[in-house]
């Protein structure tokens, strides 16, 4: 059976940077095939960490969901795959620091999980541009207009044999290995 985890990240009551948690009962109440998990990821990179570790059967694909600031148009969609890589050791423990300290950022689970060797060969992230950060329980119009196409990414991340991608180029950001879909 093919086991896939669909994991939402993000704050909550942070309007945009939100989004993962707010979709989490959308993602949940989707008909899924058996092997598929949705869950939330908050729990910290290192918790995250060791429960894939303890896993009799590991998840041969993951699907992450969360806002991510990359300087685009708020509301912008983009399916990512994770190709792995890492930065020099002090930065790794940088992320391991924000991470123990309560930083909820997926940028710091793809790092920490690559770290220790818990990501399988297929991971991807579904990420969205949000807008101000700022305290609500809402989304900004730019985002809750994206929330079908958000939901219908997540679920062909998760399901599809092997997502079609576009030709991959390396980012210019500060996550190593993470490339974007043109």
């Amino acid at each position: 059976m093919h086991r896939v985890l669909i994991g939402t990240i993000g704050y909550q009551y942070l309007r945009d940077y939100s989004v993962g948690p707010m979709l989490l009962p959308r993602l949940q109440a989707m008909a899924w095939p058996p092997g598929v998990t949705v869950e939330e990821l908050n729990w910290g990179p290192i918790a995250v960490v060791q429960n894939l570790e303890a896993m009799a059967e590991p998840y041969d694909r993951i699907v992450l969901l969360a806002a991510r600031e990359q300087g685009r148009a708020v509301g912008t969609l983009t399916l990512r795959r994770w190709r792995g890589g890492l930065p020099e050791p002090e930065r790794i423990q940088d992320r391991i620091a924000e991470a123990v300290t309560g930083v909820i950022s997926v940028d710091n689970l793809l790092v920490i999980g690559e770290h220790f060797g818990v990501w399988p060969e297929e991971v991807f992230l579904v990420d969205v541009e949000p807008g101000p950060e700022e305290a609500g329980t809402t989304l900004t119009p730019p985002v809750e207009a994206a929330m079908p196409a958000i939901l219908e990414t997540v679920r062909r991340a998760a399901l599809a044999e092997a997502p079609s991608l576009p030709p991959m180029e390396p980012m210019h950001g500060h996550l190593l290995g993470l490339y974007h879909a043109n």
